[in-house]
């Protein structure tokens, strides 16, 4: 069984912000129901999930068959990259669950939220008070019909996880 925590913090003024990302994808693949999979869904901010996810992962065996889903500025809005045991990269939710758990051995699928310029190349905003304005912002309309695209692919990458393996799907997703 794997278990899956989509990052985000609680209550409606947060609910269609971009750093609530990976929580609106949890919602999307708890609503599906896919076989192998259980969907947990923190009450507490961002940056204190690790706590929350250690009570259901207990061992660096079963962090292995956690799913992290998680904004990430480093990717382009629309973009959606599964990796394993990686850095937190600077994403504190991340960082919190490395913490809490003594391991980067997780799986991660990250989603982009980064705005890009019309010849597509990335266009990250810079310094902690954009990076927050940006993070902390709601989506516009037009970036939401991506992020539901995305939102599909990711519900589709996590049971192709719990079916096929991590591999399989990462051969499968990455990239596309």
């Amino acid at each position: 069984m794997y278990i899956v925590v989509g990052l985000g913090n609680p209550g409606e003024e947060y609910a269609r912000t971009r750093h609530n990302t990976g929580r609106m994808a949890a919602a999307l693949l708890a609503e599906k129901g896919v076989d192998g999979v259980k969907v947990i869904n923190p009450d507490t901010f961002m940056n204190k999930t690790g706590p929350f996810v250690a009570k259901f992962v207990k061992s660096e065996k079963a962090a292995e068959k956690l799913v992290v889903i998680y904004d990430d500025l480093d990717l382009p809005m629309g973009a959606m990259k599964i990796s394993f045991n990686r850095s937190s990269g600077g994403h504190r939710g991340v960082e919190s669950i490395i913490k809490a758990l003594g391991t980067e051995k997780f799986i991660r699928v990250r989603i982009g939220i980064s705005p890009v310029t019309p010849g597509g190349k990335l266009k990250k905003p810079l310094g902690e008070e954009k990076v927050e304005k940006h993070i902390l912002g709601e989506f516009k309309p037009a970036e939401m019909e991506i992020l539901n695209k995305v939102f599909k692919n990711a519900v589709t990458a996590v049971g192709t996880i719990a079916e096929k393996g991590l591999s399989i799907a990462m051969t499968q997703f990455n990239g596309s």
